[in-house]
């Protein structure tokens, strides 16, 4: 198991996201398993703050839904 600590520099989250693509397939609770959760945990957290998505605005939310829906905006 890699030592586990944050992920503070774009170098050490790339490393994670390699990490992490090796152990995709690992089997459900090996060590290797248990690796991925907790590197799944400080990238999602490295993300949140480099990275952050912004709620759609209300209109931007409405237009979302209704093409979900297949409904047309025909203003």
């Amino acid at each position: 198991m890699v030592d586990v600590k944050l992920i503070e520099t774009e170098e050490e989250y790339n490393e994670a996201l390699a990490r992490l693509d090796v152990l995709f397939d690992a089997p459900v609770g090996s060590q290797e398993a248990k690796e991925a959760e907790v590197l799944a945990l400080l990238v999602n957290q490295y993300e949140e703050v480099h990275y952050p998505i912004e709620e759609p605005s209300p209109e931007d939310y409405a237009r979302i839904r209704m093409e979900e829906s297949g409904l047309r905006d025909d203003t």
